[in-house]
């Protein structure tokens, strides 16, 4: 993990083209590649970032971090007030709670449930930067990677796009298309994975394990 607070600017150019004028911030950089830029609030969510994979170039006072799809995020820097590196080692990563412990035993067992000729393959799946939920394969034999939260956000889609960009590295597997599942979906997460082509699923989870729902229904 590297570590840098300073005076910058941040200019994004890919899809669409963003600014953020100069100002104090924190600049994260992970094992992994990740490069994240944040300010003093808001906070998980970064002001922007860039996954991984990606391609840093350090110049004397610019960083410009270039992914595979050519999306570029270029950060100026002005003074430097700290900067610091150091191995975290590994994680043993997020213990589940016991909802979406279960969510994830029961949808293993009915895959079916979150589409039509779905059969599981495995169980949390390893990737390079921990596992998927569910990997499975549909009807027509293409891979499908299932990420499962009690309450579905922006930043598990993030989670789950970082895992497919991994797992359609493998030619055993690609192309795999992704299924964000929880009970309640925000409308934000909602977009951001139609954008990326993810599929969303809200599943109810007392329907789900066979006890009464409390929804109302129609009938």
């Amino acid at each position: 993990m590297r570590i840098r607070i300073a005076e910058c600017t941040v200019r994004y150019e890919g899809r669409l083209d963003a600014y953020l004028p100069w100002a104090t911030r924190l600049i994260m950089v992970k094992a992994d590649g990740c490069v994240a830029v944040h300010a003093d609030g808001g906070a998980y969510k970064p002001l922007n970032w860039m996954n991984s994979p990606n391609t840093l170039t350090e110049d004397e006072d610019t960083w410009t971090v270039v992914n595979p799809k050519g999306e570029k995020l270029i950060i100026e820097f002005g003074e430097v007030h700290f900067e610091t590196s150091r191995e975290l080692g590994d994680d043993p990563g997020l213990v589940k709670d016991g909802v979406e412990f279960e969510l994830q035993r029961l949808l293993a067992e009915s895959p079916d449930v979150l589409g039509e000729g779905l059969s599981l393959v495995r169980r949390e799946y390893p990737t390079p930067i921990g596992p998927v939920d569910l990997l499975c394969r549909d009807g027509d034999g293409m891979a499908v990677a299932v990420e499962i939260k009690r309450r579905g956000e922006i930043d598990g889609v993030e989670q789950l796009t970082r895992y497919l960009e991994f797992l359609n590295r493998d030619t055993r597997l690609a192309p795999v298309r992704g299924v964000f599942v929880a009970q309640v979906i925000k409308p934000q997460a909602k977009l951001l994975a139609q954008d990326r082509g993810i599929t969303c699923v809200e599943i109810d989870y007392d329907e789900l394990r066979g006890a009464d729902s409390d929804l109302l229904r129609l009938f």
